[in-house]
């Protein structure tokens, strides 16, 4: 089954494509079901108003809209309404809550900030010292027992901005590896940045040190588009990509994430 949980939508303001046009390019693209999983909104308890994510006041919309082309287009490709989720200890409980209102089918893990993203910078461009590895790691294990969410995307994110792999790397991925083993939290093999990588001769992710790492430790993976437009969704080249090379890693992948039950 071709299945893609890791959707974006123009909310988020760094996206391109309406709702439905992700939903009609998923079913030209052959996938059977589509989950949105669009950066999620945050209360914060200060002023500070994030320019990578929708609004608090959007949320219900958000889950409308999605509703709605779930009804629609019923019978022709399943639509799973999610969020993707930072691990914001002081945020949980309204987290819990909204998960709980709308009653969201799925919350991945995108471990981007260190707590908050009111003062601390983002890994994906700040993750260049093994203070910030450091960091990235403690994070991503403590999200992870939260039980809360349901894969853990892009794992190795910090690849994005650390010079380059070494020691320190392999040893924090590889306790972050054995945490999703033991709790059976898929790790994504997140295909969004493979293009951007061929067009710069850039190696960030998906990484071939970390997944060695991650099939050495038994997790299990879930190929991810990370999709912010609805092209993406049409072109199997990475997806094709990433099917290979989790077959090369003799791998277990699995298309599907574990929902709520409502």
């Amino acid at each position: 089954m071709k299945t893609n949980y890791h959707t974006h939508t123009t909310r988020c303001l760094h996206a391109v494509g309406t709702d439905e046009a992700y939903v009609q390019s998923a079913l030209k693209g052959g996938y059977q079901v589509l989950g949105f999983s669009e950066h999620t909104p945050w209360k914060y308890r200060t002023d500070y108003v994030a320019d990578m994510r929708m609004l608090p006041d959007q949320l219900p919309d958000y889950v409308e809209s999605l509703q709605a082309l779930r009804e629609k287009y019923k019978g022709q490709i399943d639509i799973k309404i999610g969020l993707e989720c930072e691990y914001f200890p002081d945020y949980l409980h309204w987290l819990k809550e909204q998960i709980k209102q709308y009653r969201l089918d799925y919350i991945i893990f995108g471990n981007h900030f260190y707590h908050t993203d009111e003062k601390f910078p983002y890994f994906g461009h700040h993750c260049d010292t093994r203070d910030m590895l450091d960091l990235y790691e403690e994070s991503a294990i403590e999200g992870m027992e939260t039980g809360l969410y349901c894969c853990l995307a892009h794992p190795e994110l910090f690849m994005r901005s650390y010079p380059q792999w070494d020691h320190h790397c392999t040893l924090i991925s590889r306790h972050i590896c054995r945490t999703a083993a033991r709790l059976g939290i898929p790790l994504e093999y997140n295909i969004g940045y493979m293009a951007y990588n061929e067009a710069h001769g850039l190696q960030t992710y998906p990484h071939p040190d970390f997944w060695r790492i991650a099939a050495n430790e038994g997790c299990t993976a879930i190929i991810g588009l990370d999709a912010h437009n609805n092209a993406d969704l049409e072109n199997a080249t990475y997806y094709n990509h990433a099917v290979q090379a989790l077959k090369d890693l003799k791998m277990k992948v699995t298309d599907t994430l574990r929902m709520n039950a409502w």
